[in-house]
């Protein structure tokens, strides 16, 4: 699903990632951990192609985004990858749905289609009664969960997660964390998710344990019967 290959990545002389190799398979939620400044983050972001790498080659999917132009590289991260950040991201002065909706219409899906979808998405996050609400009239916990549905509004192939749970409280924490995996078992999407949270980590079928921008190693299992592709 994806393979990482000898990425490096600097910021003028400061050298973030130093020869990253990884392979996530179909289907998995892998966590990546590590202190503040392993390179978690960035890696993350070289993997959902919102920045290129110094060296070394993405494929997601059987593609080899370093081959994309960045038109193509566009079309294509709308397609595959779903994102979702610590601070949810909605646009506040659109309603619940509409923030969900705004993939599909970068996608150039057709309104009555997107919408459809949309609803079906925010049912299934058991946020249909609040369809018509605007984030400032939401919980930090709906907010983040109308931002998954959002992340999979045009059903990517895979979710990237950075801190996720990071603002929310121990209630919402465990709901958003049970979610992945009701997810992954629901539409086979793969979930990748740098946090700082032990609680996820430990229940994720991998962890990657990153420092000073290289893998220390990784703990846990794929989950059995689980694909690796």
């Amino acid at each position: 699903m994806i393979d990482l290959k000898g990425i490096t990545k600097s910021f003028g002389t400061l050298q973030v990632l130093k020869g990253i190799d990884l392979h996530i398979g179909k289907g998995e939620v892998v966590s990546i951990v590590g202190p503040s400044g392993a390179g978690k983050t960035t890696l993350l972001q070289i993997m959902g192609t919102l920045d290129r790498p110094d060296a070394g080659s993405v494929v997601l999917n059987g593609v080899a985004t370093q081959d994309l132009n960045s038109s193509e590289l566009s079309r294509f991260r709308n397609r595959q990858i779903g994102f979702v950040f610590q601070f949810h991201q909605l646009l506040p002065e659109f309603t619940a749905l509409e923030n969900v909706m705004i993939p599909a219409f970068i996608g150039k899906v057709s309104v009555k289609k997107a919408r459809e979808q949309a609803r079906e998405l925010l049912a299934f996050m058991g946020l249909e009664e609040r369809a018509a609400h605007k984030p400032g009239e939401l919980s930090g916990g709906e907010k983040q969960r109308v931002a998954v549905a959002r992340a999979l509004m045009n059903r990517p192939a895979v979710i990237l997660a950075d801190e996720p749970s990071g603002s929310l409280d121990s209630k919402n924490k465990e709901e958003l964390h049970r979610l992945f995996f009701d997810l992954r078992d629901r539409f086979g999407q793969t979930f990748v998710i740098v946090t700082h949270d032990d609680e996820l980590a430990r229940i994720t079928d991998r962890t990657i344990h990153m420092k000073d921008g290289r893998i220390q190693g990784e703990t846990g299992v794929r989950e059995e019967g689980s694909p690796l592709e």
